[in-house]
């Protein structure tokens, strides 16, 4: 089969997990590799264009979620999906705050991790060079900036996901139970993560609406929220 995007990274520590994972994506049209280190990781994205990592938490010479704070200050575009034995909501919201894009947990089946590679890499192509509006705000996915009236404005990596979702619906209600399920990667509505996301929409709404005439976030009552033009 022929290979259809270059390149996929799999850091793995446990060799014969990476060549299974890398071995099954390669079968399915996909070019894959592994390292078993996060500084063999670091150094290998660093050099070669990596289109997607698969990272797992518990590697040998640092945690995998400071391997993903160190790729985040520098590559805020490229997708990662953690792969990992800690199954605790706590690890999850750890790894998804730490920047990443979808969690698996440890033991899954292969096909899943297809699909979800696959969800990524669609969603991360789509994104490359769009951009979205809503009246004088702008975000472009493929840079990962915002602004607003001409100036920008710095977003943390969940504020960024969060906006983007909204204005990907812009116009239409949004709820909680969407926001979990969607950005939070929950697979059902949890009460306990609401205070959470109150407290991420507070300092959104703090950045982007706070100092300008017409707001754009909006709260329709008993519901949820929307993104509206002026």
């Amino acid at each position: 089969m022929k290979e259809e995007r270059n390149l996929i990274l799999v850091v793995e520590d446990d060799v014969k997990v990476a060549h299974n994972i890398t071995k099954s994506l390669r079968a399915q049209g996909l070019s894959a590799t592994s390292c078993g280190t996060g500084e063999a990781a670091a150094l290998y994205i660093e050099k070669e264009a990596v289109e997607l990592v698969v990272l797992d938490l518990g590697l040998p010479d640092m945690d995998g979620a400071d391997l993903l704070r160190i790729l985040r200050k520098t590559n805020r575009v490229l997708p990662v999906l953690i792969l990992t034995a800690r199954d605790g909501i706590s690890d999850r919201i750890a790894g998804l705050d730490a920047g990443a894009d979808d969690y698996l947990v440890k033991p899954f089946a292969l096909p899943e991790l297809h699909a979800r590679i696959r969800a990524l890499l669609r969603r991360f192509d789509l994104g490359r060079q769009a951009v979205l509006t809503c009246g004088d705000l702008s975000l472009d996915t493929g840079k990962r900036s915002v602004e607003r009236a001409g100036r920008a404005i710095y977003l943390t990596q969940r504020e960024f996901e969060l906006l983007q979702y909204l204005l990907e619906r812009k116009g239409q209600v949004v709820t909680k139970s969407m926001l979990a399920i969607d950005v939070w990667k929950y697979n059902s509505r949890i009460t306990s993560i609401d205070n959470v996301i109150d407290v991420l929409v507070c300092r959104l709404r703090e950045k982007i609406d706070k100092g300008y005439e017409q707001p754009l976030l909006h709260t329709v009552r008993a519901v949820g929220l929307m993104m509206k033009d002026p």
